[in-house]
């Protein structure tokens, strides 16, 4: 194992963008009610906590000192109800925001889905997967932490900060100046754990980016660790540098994260010490303030500092929020490069008849051309091989046929239709593809193999499976066609896993048929089988076939050859040796370019 450098971050923080608060708005309009609902029991909460140290002065005051029963029972009576109503609002709004929450993130991850499926294979070729599912998974989850709680904490901490403050002017004037002498301290101290803080949730977010970066290429490289022998010396690595990393930036950050608290609540205890001192020392002298005013004040102080600690420690989690935020709209505005046109139509049943007319293509963000200025004539019901070195434009050519990619120049029609006046939709329904690289998804065998048409029969998955010869090793299989392939096959070898997406393409029944390399990763026996089956699933099929194997490619009615991205040659196997240029030379390496 390669020993790999902490990854650099993008950025994690961000300060306060009215343009995504205003599209994040947007996700709870249709949750405007609940919302409302919350934040007027947010009122009666903060109504109540802020009532609770008034209602113990009025007791001490006027229930016991006054020597009055009635009034000190009443007392009793309402702040027993101010707890209940407090109880009670908690329990109904946490259970509104956090249903309220989890729909927003739910209408959220459901357009961010759909939106990933609307992308071009461009998109993907630039975004590595890892950086796709950040976005579905870490960012949504941030916004979900932030809309169910931090949301929640920040408006609960406002009012209630508010009401103390008005609850302690009323109550007493030089009091509520005494403890205000610490909140200058208190604002410094806020300022510099904030930095402090924010330099630290970068270096631990760093630090498990590192730890699970090292993980993910061990797990998948274990072939190879544990056929060298690698396993101590990567275990060190892991141990004594990586893991040993995160340790010590998580305890860093963790005595940061314990030095506010313990600071505000130092703050919080000078301000109690003078308000008691001098406060007493006023009751003592007979002067305004009376001994409930001063023990309200003792509860209000014990209050006062908690919501302003946990504002300073929701500072993060909202600068958090407006980077994944931001991250998330800049992947819902990424457009789709291949769009229906605005009148597209529906594709109708085709025969297969493919013209490439002066077709060019290069990407988006790379100027040099792919192909370039491709004439091509594929009748319906014909079998063209594609042949040419790696990187020749093979590949890209029947992409285009497919419509992941549009033509910079020119048009490709079938039986005359643009490709660019029908819906994509329509036309991939009556394509098939099968790709060098074999890819099956979660769930059984029968479910692969019907992936393409969801209302096939068990006996056509079955006589699909019969003719590529996949039937008798899915017949051995623990439970047959009912077998858990687990995700990407990791069950069947790579020849089994071809086998059964030759099948997926054979029982949706496409007019037009594309195997892009289909059969090189396949042993010799397996390709035999293959080969036996081609026959059946080309004929009546307009069929694009790339291949760097000869027994591929030698049976097709035409043979193109690319190279450089242009059409240099084409004909029958024999035409074109007898023609002794490029295919010819192909031919005597034995197409293993």
């Amino acid at each position: 194992m390669a020993q790999i450098t902490p990854p650099i971050e993008e950025t994690l923080l961000k300060g306060y963008d009215p343009k995504v608060v205003r599209r994040l708005a947007g996700y709870f309009r249709p949750y405007t009610r609940q919302l409302l609902v919350s934040l007027v029991l947010m009122l009666f909460n903060s109504a109540a906590a802020v009532a609770g140290p008034y209602l113990v002065a009025v007791a001490i005051d006027s229930g016991i000192d006054a020597n009055n029963p009635a009034v000190l029972q009443r007392t009793v009576l309402l702040y027993l109800l101010a707890i209940s109503v407090q109880w009670i609002s908690i329990f109904l709004r946490v259970n509104i925001m956090v249903r309220m929450g989890q729909s927003v993130i739910y209408d959220l991850r459901a357009q961010l889905f759909e939106h990933l499926q609307t992308l071009s294979l461009s998109f993907f070729s630039r975004f590595s997967v890892g950086r796709v599912i950040t976005r579905l998974i870490n960012d949504v989850g941030v916004l979900r932490e932030f809309i169910v709680w931090a949301m929640l904490a920040i408006a609960r901490d406002l009012f209630t900060l508010i009401g103390i403050l008005i609850a302690m002017l009323s109550l007493n004037l030089s009091l509520s100046l005494i403890t205000f002498i610490v909140l200058p301290a208190m604002g410094l101290i806020t300022v510099l754990f904030r930095s402090r803080a924010r330099d630290n949730y970068r270096r631990v977010r760093q630090s498990i980016s590192w730890v699970n970066s090292v993980l993910a290429e061990n797990i998948n490289g274990v072939r190879v660790v544990q056929a060298f022998s690698r396993q101590v010396h990567n275990y060190a690595y892991f141990s004594d540098m990586v893991n040993r990393n995160n340790l010590d930036t998580n305890l860093q950050a963790a005595r940061v994260a314990a030095s506010f608290p313990a600071a505000i609540d130092f703050l919080g205890a000078v301000a109690l010490t003078l308000v008691i001192w001098l406060g007493g020392r006023q009751v003592l002298s007979g002067s305004e303030i009376t001994p409930g005013v001063l023990v309200a004040f003792v509860l209000y102080i014990e209050r006062f500092f908690e919501p302003i600690r946990d504002l300073s420690q929701r500072y993060d989690s909202f600068q958090s929020t407006m980077a994944g935020g931001e991250r998330i709209f800049a992947l819902l505005d990424t457009p789709a490069e291949v769009q229906d046109a605005p009148d597209a139509i529906d594709l109708p049943s085709i025969r297969g008849d493919v013209r490439f007319e002066n077709v060019s293509f290069h990407y988006q963000d790379d100027p040099a051309l792919v192909l370039e200025e491709i004439d091509l004539h594929v009748p319906a019901g014909s079998v063209v091989a594609l042949v040419g070195k790696t990187g020749a434009g093979k590949s890209t050519l029947v992409k285009l046929v497919s419509r992941f990619h549009d033509p910079t120049d020119g048009r490709i029609t079938i039986d005359g239709h643009d490709l660019r006046r029908v819906t994509q939709s329509s036309l991939r329904r009556q394509m098939g593809i099968v790709l060098q690289d074999p890819f099956l998804f979660s769930g059984t065998v029968a479910e692969n193999i019907r992936f393409g048409r969801l209302e096939a029969t068990d006996v056509e998955v079955e006589a699909a499976a019969r003719a590529v010869g996949a039937h008798d090793f899915i017949h051995k299989l623990r439970s047959g066609y009912d077998t858990p392939v687990e995700e990407g096959g990791v069950v069947l070898s790579v020849g089994q896993r071809q086998l059964i997406s030759f099948a997926r393409a054979l029982l949706a029944d496409p007019r037009i048929l594309i195997l892009d390399e289909a059969t090189s990763s396949v042993d010799v026996q397996t390709e035999r089988l293959i080969q036996r089956a081609l026959e059946k699933l080309l004929h009546g099929r307009t069929s694009f076939v790339i291949a760097h194997r000869l027994s591929t490619v030698v049976n097709a009615d035409r043979i193109v050859v690319i190279q450089d991205g242009r059409m240099v040659e084409q004909g029958t196997h024999l035409e074109l040796l007898a023609q002794g240029g490029v295919y010819a030379q192909l031919y005597r390496t034995g197409f293993d370019a």
